[in-house]
């Protein structure tokens, strides 16, 4: 099932879902499964818990939700591992390597190039043209301190619950 983070939706039953099918289902963005982000998360749901929640914010101020979605789902589309500790190298660039990827495979409106390429402003100095950009600067942060709180939550639910049991197995 298709979820973001903190969403009980099921977001194949949503108009959400009708302007990112083509790119969802695309085997370039499965394989950002197999990369891990924000420490805790994978590629793949970092970039569906910002995609998702770019689409709401964009149709609550009635911007672009379309490019909203599709670029949010874009936004991180590169292949390889920054070890969960990226360099400032990184920061700058990712968004230039994720436009060459997104592009390559996808049409992409004027607002989806600004959205995926200045994502990361300020650091990348570019002001945005658009909005829907400055949207996303705000959900991406959002999306990765959540992943990383709840994450750490559940580890740390975890670890009370492991010592739970060692304690109720040891009593006679």
């Amino acid at each position: 099932m298709l979820k973001a983070i903190g969403s009980r939706k099921n977001l194949k039953d949503e108009l959400y879902y009708s302007y990112i099918s083509d790119i969802i289902e695309s085997s370039i963005i499965q394989d950002l499964k197999q990369y891990t982000h924000h420490v805790y998360t994978t590629r793949f749901q970092h970039s569906i818990n910002v995609s998702y929640y770019n689409y709401k914010i964009c149709h609550f101020f009635g911007l672009d939700e379309r490019a909203g979605a599709r670029a949010g789902l874009l936004h991180d589309l590169y292949f390889y591992s920054t070890n969960n500790k990226p360099s400032k190298h990184h920061l700058k660039n990712h968004p230039q390597v994720a436009l060459k990827n997104a592009s390559e495979c996808f049409y992409l409106s004027p607002i989806e190039e600004d959205i995926i390429l200045k994502h990361m402003f300020p650091i990348t100095k570019e002001r945005p043209k658009y909005k829907e950009t400055y949207v996303i600067i705000f959900v991406d942060k959002y999306c990765a301190i959540v992943e990383n709180i709840i994450c750490r939550l559940h580890k740390l639910h975890n670890i009370k619950l492991h010592k739970k049991k060692k304690v109720s197995s040891n009593v006679y």
